[in-house]
């Protein structure tokens, strides 16, 4: 076999004296790195927060691979201000219309029927054509993923019902032969949905509310029974007074919404103030001419 290393043919005293150099030449080495490193550590002094990313550096003698420190800015975050939460589940109520409960001794899921997907949801379709009457209402809804830096979310169905203006809901009671304000939407590539409806009136025992459900895809939605949320939304105050002054037009709102308080009420009456301030739409306008709403729903994917 051929020798790979002829160079290391020498004497034992030649390799002793070699080893030697060596090893002096390693102590010097040592001694101007850590040297180095104290000189790189003592001018890199900042705010508090920086000192205290570097306190464990003085630990090691290897200098750090890049000589100035990259501060990260800290990333602004919608959901700390509370716009994008996740919401919270919520009963679907006695007249969700989705399957899941019976109404007569028989189970009414209109997510089924054809004709559910429509903007426009003030009037009925199944049966008659009647339209629903009360202050107009253009809903826009935007729904985002919470985890994911409050991104929106395309292609998926919301699921929107309410009371009409004399409390009442349609497919239910004395509202049974009615399908009007009820509807389902399809997100944009903004993740936004939009509905034509009224402002509900205000029945007893229950702050004014809009139900929704979210569905992850149209087709689940229609399916009937595969929401990934259930909540409602809590109509603001200062739009309630105003709307419900018409007692003509809501004849039973102003008094019922006198004996009604948010902070009292079974299903907004234990949610968070970020989540009271997200579950609240945003009304622009007059009943005159009709309202503009907004609302943020957060899910989490």
């Amino acid at each position: 076999m051929t020798d790979q290393h002829p160079s290391h043919a020498h004497s034992l005293a030649e390799d002793l004296q070699r080893i030697d150099s060596l090893m002096a030449r390693r102590r010097a080495l040592k001694w101007f790195a850590g040297a180095g490193t104290v000189a790189f550590l003592a001018g890199c002094g900042g705010s508090d927060a920086e000192s205290a990313g570097t306190t464990t550096a003085t630990a090691t003698a290897t200098p750090t691979p890049t000589p100035t420190p990259t501060v990260t800015p800290t990333p602004t975050s919608t959901a700390a201000t509370g716009t994008c939460i996740a919401d919270p589940q919520e009963t679907g109520g006695p007249y969700p219309a989705d399957g899941t409960n019976t109404s007569a001794g028989s189970t009414s899921n209109v997510l089924t029927a054809s004709g559910i997907v429509r903007s426009d949801i003030r009037a009925s379709f199944l049966t008659t054509t009647t339209v629903a009457t009360g202050v107009a209402v253009t809903f826009t809804i935007t729904v985002v993923n919470v985890n994911a830096t409050c991104a929106p979310l395309a292609g998926y169905a919301v699921y929107l019902w309410h009371c009409d203006r004399n409390g009442t809901y349609s497919l239910y009671g004395s509202g049974a032969g009615e399908s009007y304000l009820r509807g389902v939407q399809v997100t944009d590539a903004n993740g936004q949905a939009t509905f034509t409806t009224i402002f509900p009136g205000c029945y007893d025992g229950r702050w004014p509310h809009i139900h929704f459900e979210v569905f992850s895809t149209l087709s689940n939605a229609l399916g009937g029974r595969y929401a990934i949320l259930t909540s409602q939304f809590a109509l603001p105050a200062g739009a309630c007074s105003t709307v419900y002054a018409d007692t003509t037009t809501y004849p039973a709102s102003r008094t019922n919404f006198a004996r009604v308080a948010l902070s009292s009420d079974n299903v907004f009456g234990d949610n968070s103030t970020a989540q009271l301030a997200q579950m609240t739409p945003t009304f622009t306008g007059d009943p005159s001419t009709g309202y503009t709403a907004t609302a943020v729903i957060g899910v989490a994917r």
